[in-house]
């Protein structure tokens, strides 16, 4: 089997050894915040903005500038999510929603929007070679973020299939670690909407 082929792993693991410090700080908050999400632990805001600075000056190193501003937007939507977490847990408020049919569509053709106007910009103004993938990688993040922040349900759909994208994605711009955590991510979302699934549920009842 590949996996068990010395040579397959090889490059992966020369490149994490020359994988910088900045990079491991945003892979183990990155880690840590994800998992604090899934479990709907107030903690992950903070532990996602130093996640969220560290990995923006990897992005930009790496000139994946729409993942680098899309760190700025996740700042502010840390802050914000932070603050909206404590009023709705102070006020008691039903936890998680979950979006109908017609939400659901209108935040996948917003993905699709924002997509390619963010892949041309991208394609038309900066030096980047990715800028269509790194486009829909940050229009889907930047819908994904906001569905968290407001504890709807459905970002963790978003948030498998923009962690699964991300994977190549990374591989090709030699950021290892990154691309390691975002399989873990994989993993990580899908357990976050089963358990944010089972919260919704009894909330319902």
């Amino acid at each position: 089997m590949i996996l068990l082929d010395a040579a397959f792993w090889q490059p992966i693991v020369e490149q994490l050894k020359q994988t910088s410090w900045l990079e491991w700080l945003g892979t183990i908050t990155g880690f840590a915040c994800v998992y604090l999400a899934a479990k709907q632990h107030i903690l992950n805001w903070p532990v996602s903005i130093v996640s969220i600075i560290a990995s923006a000056v990897v992005y930009y190193n790496s000139k994946l500038y729409g993942d680098a501003v899309l760190q700025g937007y996740f700042l502010f939507t840390a802050v914000y999510g932070w603050y909206y977490w404590i009023k709705r847990k102070q006020e008691d408020e039903k936890p998680i929603v979950s979006l109908n049919k017609t939400e659901f569509a209108l935040a996948i053709g917003s993905i699709a929007v924002l997509s390619i106007l963010l892949g041309l910009f991208l394609d038309h103004f900066t030096p980047t070679n990715v800028p269509y993938a790194d486009g829909f990688c940050t229009a889907m993040s930047f819908v994904a973020q906001y569905l968290m922040t407001r504890k709807v349900l459905q970002n963790w759909i978003l948030w498998i299939v923009v962690d699964i994208c991300y994977v190549p994605l990374l591989v090709y711009k030699e950021l290892m670690s990154f691309a390691l955590l975002y399989m873990l991510f994989v993993a990580l979302a899908i357990i976050g909407y089963i358990d944010w699934k089972k919260t919704w549920k009894a909330a319902t009842v």
